[in-house]
């Protein structure tokens, strides 16, 4: 399937009841292996939508809007690892797959975590795209309330203009009309021309209180299968800062604490490097999916 506008190939848009969730998902099609690919946080199943091109050859690439995200149900509850993975395990039942390769970018990696720890027989590969693997907890001094106030939710406000020229701003370096088609599948304008978030408030709440009680180092130790983690690396003016420190010591740590585990750092990108390098990420994810 191509998009007639574009010309790049486009998925077909599917519903499955999944449990509480009327759950929509983006099919690639193909024949291969099937992957599972989980956006971050108050994002959506597009976020792939300029990596899988380069993976529907080889894969049967999956993108599921999470609970609460894109247009699945906006479940009041079930924010937490277990149910989150459930989810996704219902999907794979819904779709015939006993088992799935499954990529997990930003928060979607914590889940992908959770999930291969948790159903391990459902998981023969993870990859973790710029998430999973902080635990922010191990921060010097780190409380609660201070984990709360810096992963507040992001300022979505304004009219669909001053929203698109701010995201722009922070996305310049990659910044196309795919990229901007995209992040307003994550975003809704209500009624007097205002953009919003789609997760709503209470339900990043129960997100944020899941990562903190919950950490990544916990699941770690559960995590069978092989597994890569594709880090972010900074571009050169935050390559020196201390948050670029700390990141390098958590993928560490992580890399440890996992079995089966390598690293592939992405150099100078940015945390969105499916936006950014997306043929590049796809490349290692690809090489990854199908070494032996």
């Amino acid at each position: 399937m191509n998009d007639p506008a574009s010309g790049r190939p486009s998925p077909k848009e599917c519903w499955a009841q999944v449990g509480d969730l009327r759950m929509r998902y983006l099919d690639w099609g193909g024949d291969g292996p099937p992957v599972m690919a989980l956006h971050g946080l108050a994002s959506s199943a597009n976020w792939y939508d300029l990596v899988a091109p380069y993976l529907r050859a080889r894969f049967r690439v999956i993108a599921p809007d999470q609970r609460g995200h894109g247009q699945t149900t906006q479940a009041t509850s079930g924010y937490h690892w277990q149910s989150l993975s459930q989810d996704v395990v219902g999907l794979m039942g819904h779709l015939g797959f006993s088992q799935a390769g499954v990529l997990g970018h930003s928060w979607g990696g914590y889940v992908a975590t959770h999930l291969a720890g948790r159903f391990p027989e459902r998981v023969n590969r993870l990859v973790m795209i710029d998430g999973g693997f902080n635990d922010w907890g191990r921060i010097p001094g780190a409380t609660w309330e201070a984990y709360k106030a810096r992963l507040a939710p992001r300022n979505v406000s304004g009219t669909r203009p001053q929203f698109l020229a701010r995201i722009r701003g922070q996305l310049d370096c990659c910044w196309n009309a795919e990229v901007e088609r995209i992040v307003q599948t994550m975003v809704y304008e209500d009624q007097e021309g205002q953009i919003h978030d789609i997760l709503q408030p209470d339900h990043h709440s129960q997100v944020m209180h899941a990562m903190w009680h919950e950490p990544p180092s916990s699941i770690f130790p559960r995590i069978a299968c092989p597994t890569l983690i594709v880090p972010a690396g900074p571009v050169a003016e935050r390559a020196g800062t201390e948050m670029a420190q700390r990141r390098r010591e958590m993928v560490g740590i992580a890399s440890q604490a996992i079995q089966r585990c390598r690293v592939c750092w992405v150099p100078e990108t940015i945390h969105d490097i499916g936006y950014h390098k997306p043929a590049v990420l796809a490349k290692v994810v690809a090489e990854f999916l199908t070494e032996g």
